[in-house]
């Protein structure tokens, strides 16, 4: 008999089966996948560590989530600079003095700061939507060119049909700064994430090819309690109906040639492209391999947004009211079960950034097992 049953080997799971094993604890930990490590996932080809699930870019200002990762990995110095594409226009991202240069051809703060505020009193009065949302933040150049093509397929839906809040804020800064993450620590873990991950699990039986759901009962009577971080909804029969989710659909290709687009992420940011990012994953790496030489080769993945229907890999919570009332009613019945303890994007309906999921397992770990 186990102490705990971990279901799922993302980053919620194996830190929590980390500390369990360092506190004594006897655990096994479950996963459908034919892999551990989760969304984060990173796959070796052509000496390119390959983000499967999207690119994960390690960013936090949390010294205790920092200080801890770091016990597992080696973390380079990559700096999320991506580029926005429109129409073949490029711009840096988040919007800044460069962006607004490139823009307006505008060279000091003053004038960037004058020609937004100029644009924003477009919107009078408190927005009614995400376009005039966005407007009264960046006025309506940067939206037109930046925000309403990607966000839309993003969302599969015009802006003018999405709530204002999805949008509470658009970084503006009025500084020569591409730096896209505010964060105090930065980097991608070297020789990639499923390594990390593998770090934390090392000496924890993991079963991979193996879905909970399915031999609930069995699994159940393995273990004094059970960690989950799947879709809480998928745990209770979809009995209150499904959480909707968008989901995000990958084409990876390998080409022969050394250097696709000089940056790890390119937005296309108008309606007609209908991938809405490509990632160029050697750049994680800075072009190089584990060893420091440089690669010949390049990966490349188009990103496309796309609508969840079930047996899709959820992705985003579509955090609106309907969805809200539903997760908690939900969270009211998994607080009934004694024995099982849910976490993580999936097992709380929640957009979390990898940081935060490692400080809400690490939470967990205070509360369960000190």
């Amino acid at each position: 008999m186990y102490d705990y049953l971990v279901v799922g080997a993302g980053l919620y799971g194996a830190v929590f089966a980390h500390e369990a094993k360092k506190a004594g604890k006897s655990v096994l930990v479950v996963d459908r996948r034919p892999n551990i490590a989760g969304n984060v996932y990173t796959e070796q080809t052509e000496g390119i560590h390959v983000h499967k699930y999207g690119a994960h870019i390690f960013h936090t200002n949390n010294t205790a989530v920092w200080n801890f990762v770091n016990q597992f990995a080696t973390f380079n110095r990559f700096t999320n600079a991506p580029v926005a594409n429109y129409k073949g226009e490029l711009y840096s991202m988040p919007f800044n003095m460069y962006t607004f240069n490139q823009m307006w051809g505008v060279v000091t703060p003053e004038e960037a700061a004058a020609k937004l505020e100029e644009q924003r009193k477009e919107i009078s009065g408190a927005p009614q939507n995400l376009e005039e949302q966005a407007i009264k933040l960046v006025g309506r150049d940067i939206y037109e060119k930046l925000v309403k093509g990607y966000t839309e397929k993003q969302w599969g839906r015009d802006c003018k049909d999405l709530p204002a809040f999805i949008i509470k804020r658009l970084p503006v800064r009025l500084t020569f700064d591409n730096n896209y993450f505010n964060a105090l620590y930065q980097g991608i873990p070297v020789g990639g994430y499923t390594k990390l991950v593998a770090n934390m699990l090392d000496g924890i039986e993991v079963r991979l090819n193996e879905d909970y759901l399915e031999h609930k009962e069995e699994f159940d009577a393995m273990a004094h309690k059970v960690i989950y971080t799947g879709a809480i909804d998928a745990y209770f029969h979809y009995s209150l109906g499904p959480l909707e989710y968008r989901s995000v659909r990958f084409e990876h290709e390998i080409l022969d040639k050394p250097n696709f687009q000089g940056n790890a992420a390119v937005n296309y940011t108008d309606r007609d492209t209908p991938w809405t990012r490509i990632i160029e994953h050697k750049w994680f790496q800075f072009g190089k391999d584990d060893e420091g030489n440089d690669l010949p080769k390049t990966i490349i993945s188009r990103e496309y947004s796309s609508e969840w229907q079930l047996g899709d890999e959820p992705y985003y919570p579509v955090n609106d009211e309907k969805n809200g009332a539903r997760y908690a009613a939900y969270k009211a019945l998994a607080d009934k079960e004694d024995r099982i303890l849910f976490g993580g994007r999936l097992g709380e309906y929640k957009y979390y950034d990898m940081d935060a999921v490692i400080a809400s397992a690490l939470d967990l770990c205070d509360r369960e097992l000190h």
